[in-house]
Formats: structure tokens, C-alpha cells, sequence
């Protein structure tokens, strides 16, 4: 059976996306940061509209509004004036909000945003898929590079200071990556998805890995079977893909809770 190039393409992406999601998203459990990932996800659609006002690329549009929007809530949380999951809050509806607003304003209706909210990973080029593994495999790298320092600080930041660890240089990093990835992943999942897709296959690891290399490890495993299911699901039954990909890595995570905690 010969691949259609389409699908073939969907398979790649969806892969490379996973391949850094899992890892990252292990990061994201473990520091309790969910929230903060759904709110730079919520953001990435005020960077669709930045691009198409500037008519520059959205991709990189989308990287500058969330690496801002990081930047901007740890001055915020610095002041401490507002709880976190308030501030969050706050952040991620209003940046969604303005987003869409921005949208319908300047793009005529031409735009679809469907695909920039759920994803179409079936219609992701060759060229994408280049892009997609190019910028996931810089963020493994940087993550190999930065992982006995993040794992330092996700345990203890202040321990982890007194060591010698640049926590703040760190922490910034690590939303910066994040925002890297919700741009190359919007094609693939959409902006409100991307998150689930990092969460979920991370959760469901975390009940099955032994060490945090393991969890990363299967956490990317887990992401890379429910692309693959998901896919499969969207082409047999016309599901669309994006949505597909997060039930499956939903059902992986029930089928986690069989397995008794030690």
C-alpha cells in the first residue's frame, strides 16, 4: 500500500511534534505549569494576527507575542500583586480574546480560523515538516544541554541557586522553548490543543517511568502513538486530525490509570 504524500507528511510532523512535546511536557508537570502553557497557547493567536497585520511570518509572529507574554508575566509575578493561577487567568482569556478580535479585523475573512485553533495536520507541507524537525531538534538539544539544571530547579530552585544554577536565566529558557514549540505545533494541533498534547502523554508517563529520563522518554512514546492513532482515526472515519490526536493520547492516559502506583 503506497502512502499518500499528504499523510505521510501528517505522520512526520505529527512525530516531530511529539518527539519534543513529551519531553517538555514532562517539564510542564512536574513544575505545575499547565496553566501557564495554555496561557502562551491562548496568546499564539494574537501572533496570527501580529503576522498578518505586519505581513511578516506568522510562525515567527506567533514566537515574539508568547516569548513576550512569558517575559511579561514573570514581571508580573514578581510583583506579586495577584495569585498565579489568577494572573494566568487573566492573561490567557484576555490574550484569546484580543486575538480574535485582532483577526476578524484585519484579515477579510480570508483567513481559516479553524485550522490556527484546532490544526490541520493533514495539510501540512514538506516544507513544514522540514521546519518542524529543524526547530524540535534544537529544543532537544538545549534540553540535553540545560536537563541537569532544569531537573536541579524543578526539585529545589533555591538549592538549586545556591549551587550555582542560574534560575532565572533557566526558567526564562524554558518558556522561551515552550513558546518555540506552540509555533511550530500550531499547524499541526492548533493553538487551543497544543497544550493537551503536551500535558496528557506526560501525565500518562509519569505513572509508568521509574526516573525522570524514563518519563521523559515515555511521555514522547505515548505523543508519538496517539499522532499515529489519531491519524489513522481521521483518514478511516473524516474525524478532524488534531482533535483525534488529543482523544487518543486522552485514552492512553486512561488506559495509565490500570497500572497501581507504587
Amino acid at each position: 500500500m503506497i502512502i499518500p504524500e499528504f499523510l505521510l507528511n501528517a505522520v512526520l510532523a505529527g512525530l516531530g511534534v511529539a518527539a519534543v512535546a513529551g519531553p517538555l511536557g514532562s517539564f510542564v508537570v512536574w513544575r505545575r505549569m499547565a496553566y501557564l502553557g495554555d496561557t502562551l497557547a491562548h496568546s499564539a493567536l494574537l501572533g496570527v494576527a501580529l503576522g498578518l497585520a505586519l505581513a511578516v511570518s506568522i510562525n515567527m509572529a506567533v514566537v515574539v507575542v508568547c516569548a513576550g507574554l512569558a517575559i511579561f508575566f514573570v514581571m508580573l509575578q514578581n510583583n506579586q500583586t495577584l495569585a498565579t493561577d489568577t494572573l494566568l487567568g487573566i492573561l490567557a482569556h484576555s490574550s484569546l480574546a484580543l486575538g480574535l478580535v485582532a483577526v476578524s479585523l484585519l484579515s477579510d475573512n480570508t483567513v481559516d480560523l479553524y485550522s490556527y485553533l484546532f490544526g490541520d495536520l493533514l495539510a501540512v507541507s514538506t516544507r513544514d515538516v522540514l521546519t518542524i524537525f529543524a526547530v524540535s531538534a534544537t529544543v532537544l538539544v538545549l534540553l540535553g544541554i540545560f536537563w541537569r539544571r532544569l531537573l536541579a530547579m524543578t526539585v529545589h530552585e533555591e538549592l538549586a541557586q545556591v549551587e550555582g544554577v542560574n534560575v532565572a536565566l533557566v526558567r526564562t529558557m524554558l518558556m522561551l522553548i515552550m513558546a518555540l514549540v506552540i509555533a511550530i505545533a500550531m499547524k499541526a494541533v492548533g493553538v487551543l490543543l497544543i497544550t493537551a498534547l503536551m500535558i496528557i502523554p506526560a501525565a500518562a508517563s509519569r505513572r509508568l517511568a521509574r526516573s525522570p529520563e524514563q518519563m521523559a522518554a515515555f511521555a514522547a512514546l505515548l505523543a508519538s502513538i496517539a499522532v499515529i492513532g489519531g491519524l489513522a482515526v481521521s483518514f478511516y472515519w473524516d474525524t478532524p486530525a488534531g482533535p483525534s490526536v488529543v482523544l487518543c493520547a486522552s485514552a492512553l492516559f486512561l488506559l495509565s490509570l490500570a497500572k497501581p502506583q507504587h
